[in-house]
């Protein structure tokens, strides 16, 4: 039976559309997380970035791969239902942590999250994975925004750089352009969402977000997990995350050490 968070027609939806709506997926943790993404903001890590070129108005801090040195992300990781929910939408036996992301919008913050697929930007091959995007504060236009199905595209999307809007891997042939799903009338799946919930999303999953114009923070919590057929894949160039000295050899499944199973099925 999946998880009481969970219902066959999502797991259904999930593998179809490659994206599906979790309420409440968090909703024990919010506290948890605010206090791990003011850590976060007040000690940046290595990756940290700001998004916003000189002269825009407002704030898009964005960091990840810090799970291992915030206290509070490893607790949620550990303590909530996220690894055993993302094993049900994948239909895997085992789940593995792959990384933690945070994305703030301040308010007044006009940028959008450019459209863009997660999975060309990582190291990772396989179809069993998840990524949850959940928000800690309420949010309407400033939602993450989906294109259904388009992780069973024949190409990915180009991975671009987000402030400079450059191609990230030179073999532009490999990958289609960046669509532009509002005038090409896309199937995008977006949700009003309260602190909490979560948008369980596909890696290849077309997805962004518009920017922040309302009075309050947008402060969203990403998490990014994998099933059982994830492996080592080489790509063109650095990946993001890019994880450096991993030492994995192409094919072989994520080394435990960094990657760590945090839910297995009883056999």
């Amino acid at each position: 039976m999946p998880h009481a968070l969970v219902t066959e027609e999502m797991i259904a939806a999930y593998q179809r559309d490659g994206v599906v709506l979790v309420r409440g997926l968090f909703a024990d943790h919010v506290e948890t997380i605010r206090a791990g993404i003011d850590r976060n903001m007040a000690d940046p890590g290595p990756y940290a970035a700001e998004n916003l070129k000189e002269g825009e108005a407002g704030r898009f801090f964005d960091d990840y791969c810090n799970w291992t040195r915030i206290p509070e992300f490893a607790e949620v990781i550990r303590q909530s239902p996220a690894a055993e929910v993302a094993a049900d939408l994948m239909a895997s036996q085992a789940v593995q942590v792959f990384h933690d992301h945070v994305l703030v919008k301040e308010p007044g913050t006009s940028k959008p999250t450019p459209w863009h697929q997660d999975g060309p930007y990582y190291f990772v091959d396989g179809v069993q994975n998840v990524s949850f995007w959940s928000p800690v504060d309420p949010v309407t236009d400033a939602s993450l925004r989906c294109v259904a199905g388009s992780h069973l595209w024949p190409k990915p999307v180009l991975p671009t750089r987000w402030l400079s809007e450059t191609n990230f891997y030179p073999d532009d042939d490999a990958y289609m352009p960046v669509p532009d799903p509002d005038g090409e009338g896309m199937d995008i799946r977006e949700w009003p969402m309260e602190p909490g919930d979560a948008v369980a999303f596909n890696y290849g999953i077309l997805h962004g977000a518009r920017g922040n114009e309302a009075a309050a923070r947008r402060r969203a919590f990403s998490l990014r997990l994998l099933g059982d057929d994830a492996r080592y894949v080489q790509r063109p160039g650095p990946t993001s995350p890019p994880f450096p000295g991993h030492g994995m050899s192409v094919g072989q499944k994520l080394r435990e050490d960094w990657f760590p199973t945090v839910f297995r099925r009883p056999s």
